[in-house]
């Protein structure tokens, strides 16, 4: 099969979104690249996501998901690709596999696996990684994992020095990201306000600016250790905090992902959703893993594969269950580990 594909000279990848999926595709960009030197390597996503993969070197053209559906595949079939790789695997992107009519592949997504888990919890998942799993997509291509993780790239500008920093927090902090997608993602309020008072060390807030305002809570509630830095910066200067930080403590949300592309000690917490979806830090071989905190002894957790604005039964007990020593322990652990 290899022998068939060696001449290849044009890849299409498709990944819409979100952030922290998009970064958990960065291997398979990376492994094409280097294992076919020679190709082009487009995407396809979402126009919000357009920078994550236009900062990567490995990628030569990036297209933009539009509305009108039929333009897009008529400059597509334009590029003659070779083959196509599906990362997103929705009726979109076999939409678009089936109008260039040209070799492509895909990989298993384990809907089925994860519906009888969240509805009826009975666990089939297998015990392997989302990004191990894109790795079926680029079977047929000869392709296999270095082992070398995630990647994330900076786009001119973002990147910021501790010297950018207030003067509290060049000596280093950690980096808590507050914000997520859904709310049952979320460590509560209280629950960060205990960590942060349970810390000795600086802490930056991460988040965008739907978090601005639970960051002004956290900050008034700990004092002036505590910088709020939610809905103030770019994606990228974000990551760059993260960069910048001793350990990272995060939700189930993109930002985790890029912790773990920049390669930190990181202390992530689980609300409604399970490491068992294949979702948690992917590090590379050889690195020390992520820290988890959940409560694993919840009945009704996992509840969903992705999240609620608001806990179906009421309770929330995934995350208000969860305790506050324990991670501050975990950071602390995360810290010396990594000095």
């Amino acid at each position: 099969m290899l022998q068939i594909y060696c001449i290849l000279k044009k890849i299409l990848i498709i990944r819409f979104s979100s952030i922290g999926d998009i970064v958990l595709t960065t291997p398979i960009v990376r492994c094409l690249r280097h294992q076919y030197p020679d190709a082009q390597l487009h995407v396809l996503t979402k126009s919000s996501y357009r920078s994550i993969y236009a900062s990567n070197p490995h990628v030569d053209k990036v297209f933009e998901l539009p509305s009108n559906m039929k333009e897009l595949v008529r400059q597509l079939r334009e590029e003659h690709y070779d083959f196509v790789v599906d990362l997103h695997k929705n009726w979109r992107s076999w939409r678009v596999r089936m109008a260039l009519h040209r070799p492509s592949a895909s990989f298993p997504k384990l809907d089925f696996q994860k519906f009888l888990y969240t509805k009826l919890k009975i666990g089939k998942l297998p015990p392997v990684h989302i990004v191990d799993r894109y790795f079926k997509a680029v079977e047929k291509l000869g392709v296999h994992n270095d082992g070398q993780g995630l990647d994330f790239y900076f786009n001119e500008g973002d990147e910021l020095h501790y010297e950018d920093l207030p003067e509290a927090f060049r000596d280093g902090f950690v980096a808590v990201v507050i914000g997520g997608q859904h709310s049952t993602k979320i460590l509560p309020v209280d629950k960060v306000v205990e960590v942060c008072e349970a810390l000795d060390n600086p802490v930056v807030l991460v988040g965008g600016p739907e978090d601005a305002a639970r960051g002004d809570r956290i900050k008034a509630k700990v004092g002036s250790y505590v910088g709020n830095t939610c809905g103030r910066l770019t994606l990228g200067q974000s990551a760059s905090l993260l960069k910048l930080a001793d350990a990272v403590l995060t939700n189930d949300t993109g930002m985790m992902h890029i912790a773990a592309a920049l390669r930190k000690p990181i202390v992530s917490v689980w609300g409604n959703t399970v490491p068992e979806f294949g979702m948690y830090p992917y590090l590379p071989q050889g690195m020390k893993p992520a820290a988890i905190v959940e409560n694993k002894s919840l009945r009704c957790r996992p509840c969903d594969k992705l999240g609620y604005a608001k806990c179906p039964k009421g309770h929330f007990n995934c995350m208000n269950s969860l305790d506050s020593k324990e991670i501050a322990e975990k950071i602390r652990a995360e810290l010396t580990s990594g000095s």
